[in-house]
């Protein structure tokens, strides 16, 4: 069906740095229709600043500037002058939604302040200490809990406004929030850029050239495992492992290299945030454990605060009426190589995060897996890796256990089954005993109770029962 624009729709718009990206990766594609890009977001301030980033960008595809991304290496971006792209502005959610054509979901429901805040600043009095905190242990709980009501309201939006969109979901922890997206009726995948960076590392690692490198990952969100790496017909991992037997090992990645060590594969995700994920590194009761595995602790904390300066310098730059700072390096999304592949039929290999469905036969049918997937104009379907080495698949099961009870938390509002989620998390399980996670917990939701009307009922009931 022929269209006249190409409408998408961005929910969460004012991630003003990480829309940028997104943007500029969006205005350079060729061989699709004109843009109609729908910023929508509950800030209007952080609204209009995107809004402006948004119109320069495409002012300047419009008139054939360089695209930000690979365009040698993705087929459909950059060079010839199109269109411009027509930017729509709304803090009314449905009127984005209204007929869209592939959404965008960028959001961070309790935001900065005070939602990530109180899931650093609770945990730490109970002695738990944390790096990022989005996607699993305590915080990625906590963030989990509070986005589901929010992501099943977007989907019964898209429901009835725009029913044969597809939904691309950004926010943390990616893995528990697709999950429940993925029962919520509409089409959707997940993404993130954790296995093309970490390839990216490791082709620098080995001195191989990026485009040379080979690989397949596979498992889930920020715990996807190389199975193979290859660069010009050679395998790479024995040149890995002896990097790692030379004691070449850079500082800040002892982690993953002493996974790699003891599991044979090399991981996806950073040192310093797969720490959060398994209960050996990031122990502030073992002295020493934090300093010698270089685990920035309240790491996120500190992003967040270089991401409101570059928000700063760029609304200071809208402001001012000039050029905005000027950002070439390559992107390592893929929403617009989804949607390229899926309007021009032009077919392409993506790591992307969907319900597993026996992709990886080892582990639980319903959960989602980041695995490699095939996206053309039929759609997007994972592609089938068997079964994971089982010790892999073990370690894994230690988190998809987790996930599964926190959307089952999120769905009936029942604090135990968060407490119970919280209690198989491996970080948290090894650091306090039971009645000080349930109490640890209790807390939480206490303290994000606007963001978390599911558990209004049992919060009522037992302050009740205490009065």
């Amino acid at each position: 069906m022929s269209r006249d624009r190409l409408r998408v729709a961005f929910i969460g718009a004012g991630s003003t740095v990480f829309a940028r990206v997104l943007l500029k990766d969006l205005m350079a594609l060729q061989d699709i229709p004109p843009l109609e890009i729908r910023l929508m977001d509950i800030d209007p301030e952080r609204l209009r600043v995107t809004a402006a980033v948004a119109r320069e960008l495409a002012a300047a595809a419009a008139q054939g500037a360089p695209g930000g991304g690979d365009a040698a290496g993705r087929a459909g971006r950059g060079g010839a002058a199109r269109p411009p792209a027509r930017i729509v502005t709304t803090l009314d959610r449905r009127e984005a939604l209204d007929g869209a054509d592939y959404v965008v979901c960028l959001v961070q429901i309790g935001g900065y302040r005070p939602g990530t805040v109180t899931d650093f600043e609770i945990p730490k009095r109970y002695g738990i200490v944390q790096t990022i905190a989005d996607t699993l242990g305590i915080g990625g709980i906590m963030r989990g809990l509070r986005t589901i009501p929010f992501l099943q309201e977007l989907a019964r939006d898209m429901r009835e406004l725009c029913p044969d969109a597809w939904l691309f979901n950004y926010a943390n922890p990616l893995a528990i929030n697709q999950w429940a997206l993925e029962d919520a009726g509409v089409k959707t995948v997940g993404l993130c850029h954790s296995v093309r960076r970490t390839a990216r590392q490791l082709a620098e690692y080995l001195g191989v050239p990026f485009a040379a490198l080979e690989y397949q990952a596979a498992g889930i969100n920020h715990m996807a495992f190389f199975l193979d790496l290859w660069a010009e017909g050679r395998d790479l991992y024995p040149a890995l492992r002896a990097m790692a037997a030379e004691g070449r090992i850079p500082a800040h990645d002892r982690v993953r290299f002493e996974i790699l060590a003891h599991f044979g594969y090399f991981v996806s995700e950073s040192s310093f945030h797969f720490a959060e994920y398994v209960p050996y590194f990031l122990r502030p009761d073992r002295p020493g454990a934090i300093e010698h595995y270089q685990l920035p602790v309240d790491e996120y904390l500190r992003r967040c605060q270089v991401y409101e300066e570059q928000y700063n310098a760029l609304r200071d730059a809208v402001d001012r009426g000039g050029l905005l700072p000027q950002d070439h390096r390559e992107s390592d999304e893929d929403v617009a190589n989804i949607i390229h592949s899926l309007e021009t039929g032009q077919g392409r290999v993506i790591h992307a995060n969907v319900r597993n469905g026996g992709a990886i036969e080892n582990l639980p049918p319903d959960c989602i897996v980041e695995v490699p997937c095939r996206v053309d104009r039929f759609g997007l379907r994972p592609l089938r890796i068997g079964p994971l080495p089982s010790h892999l698949a073990a370690l894994i099961q230690t988190n998809v256990h987790v996930q599964r009870l926190t959307v089952e938390a999120a769905n009936t509002g029942d604090p135990d089954t968060a407490k119970r989620a919280a209690m198989l998390d491996p970080r948290t399980a090894a650091l306090l005993p039971l009645d000080q996670i349930a109490n640890l917990v209790d807390e939480l939701l206490l303290a994000h109770r606007p963001w978390l009307p599911q558990f209004a009922p049992a919060l009522a009931r037992r302050e009740a029962a205490r009065a």
